[in-house]
This record gives structure tokens, sequence and C-alpha cells, in this order.
């Protein structure tokens, strides 16, 4: 009897710590966020769960055309695009938003912003001719809102487009040509302001951070009428819509 007292308490103690890593394990078990693990995966931000989303900051450079037609290269002929003639100038553009991940390869966000479709020059940093070209060009500028969608083929590379209301400068409500004003035509009316823009574009997403890409954006803007001073007759003026063709470049928080 007393031995087999001994041989009980001996044994006990080492059945307990058995039952510690079954108990440990539960744990881990239960804290572990199975369904977050399930959902992530695909070709959009793959380290992400379908449903969460990013914080996003972008800028492009690139060159613009702007003319009576409105759109871009719409004057093919002798075509130089690094030549700034026939409505062709360098145009800037920051944009910033948000973009939820619907699905596994496919985001869907809201974005805001603003373009400059040609009336600064950057070269003139190193002569004495002015930077901000507005009072010479007046070109095409503007603020935006709108939604933007984005759908990686691949983890690196993506197909973007974006589009939505885009709020123009009224070009000060004067018709800013000299050729026109040599032949007596003035502003026959203000321009309406409000229009939209649209784009869409391609790249490659160097990390789940920062991608850069090129794309096409077209900015529609209405340009009121034109009077004859002469006559007093009054018609739609040219188009001041303007299309650009630009490098991208977007951060990811």
């Amino acid at each position: 009897m007393p031995a087999f007292a001994q041989d009980s308490q001996a044994t006990s103690p080492a059945a307990a710590p058995a039952e510690q890593p079954q108990a440990a394990l539960a744990d881990t078990t239960a804290a572990t966020p199975v369904s977050d693990t399930r959902a992530a995966g695909g070709n959009l931000q793959p380290s992400q769960p379908v449903g969460s989303g990013n914080w996003f900051i972008g800028a492009n450079v690139g060159r613009t055309n702007g003319n009576s037609n409105g759109g871009f290269g719409s004057n093919a002929s002798g075509f130089n695009f690094l030549h700034g003639e026939r409505g062709r100038r360098t145009g800037y553009g920051l944009i910033g938003g948000y973009r939820w991940k619907v699905g596994q390869d496919l985001g869907l966000g809201l974005e805001a912003g603003y373009t400059d479709l040609g009336n600064f020059r950057v070269k003139n940093v190193f002569n004495s001719n002015d930077v901000n070209q507005r009072k010479q060009e007046n070109a095409l500028r503007g603020w935006l809102v709108g939604v933007n969608g984005r759908i990686n083929l691949m983890p690196q590379w993506y197909m973007g487009f974006h589009g939505g209301y885009f709020r123009a400068n009224d070009n000060n409500r004067n018709y800013n040509n000299s050729v026109g004003q040599d032949l007596h035509l003035s502003s026959g009316g203000r321009a309406g302001r409000g229009s939209w823009y649209a784009g869409i574009g391609t790249g490659w997403d160097v990390n789940e951070h920062f991608g850069v890409g090129v794309q096409y954006d077209y900015f529609h803007a209405n340009a009121g009428k034109v009077r004859n001073d002469d006559t007093g007759e009054t018609r739609a003026d040219f188009k001041r819509s303007t299309g650009i063709v630009s490098l991208t470049g977007e951060y990811r928080f």
C-alpha cells in the first residue's frame, strides 16, 4: 500500500504537463483570424483581405493637346510630341483618394485633385521668363472629383480607369487670343465651368505601395460664345477641351 501510494504521487505530476500543450494550442487557434486569411490573395494587394482599402496619392506629367476640335492628336500632320505647337504644352496633375479591394483582382474608390493643362513652363526656371504662363496662355485647368477603378491582370500589371466632375477655369470671361482681338472678337457670354473628365491607363506595381504607368485623360470644358464687336453677331467659341498623355506615379499608404 505505501509503495502504491508513492507510485501514484510520482506519476501524477507528469500527467499534468501533458495537458498544457493542448490548452495552448486551443488558445492559439482561437486567436487566429481564419476568415481574413482566407479572403486575402489575388493579384490586387495580395497581402490584404477583400473589403480592406488604402489611401493613395498620385501625380502625373505629360503632353497636352487643345484645339478647336478638342481631341488629342487631331492635328496629326507633322506631329512632334516634343514640340509645343498647335496647343501642345506640358500638363501636370495631383490626385488623392481611397480605394477598396472589392474582389481578388478589382479595386474601386473615390478621388479628388487638381490639374493644369499647360499654364506652367518649368524650364523658365533657368531663364528670365515667367514659369507661370496664365496671363499669356490661360490654358485649361481646374479641380476634379470622381471615382476610380483598378484591375490587376497580374500581381504587378494593372489596368486603371477614372472619371467624374471637372470644375474648369472660366478663362476670366474674356476671349484671350491676339488673333481674335485683331478680328474684333470678344467674349459673348460666360462659359459654363462645370463639366466632366475621364481617363484610362496601364502600368506596373513595383510593390504593394508604389506603382508607375502611362495614361490618357480627356478634360471637357464649355467655351461659351464669341461676339463680333462690329456686327454684334455671336457664335460658339472654340472648344477648350484638352487631352493629355502622361506618365503617372502612385503611392498607397
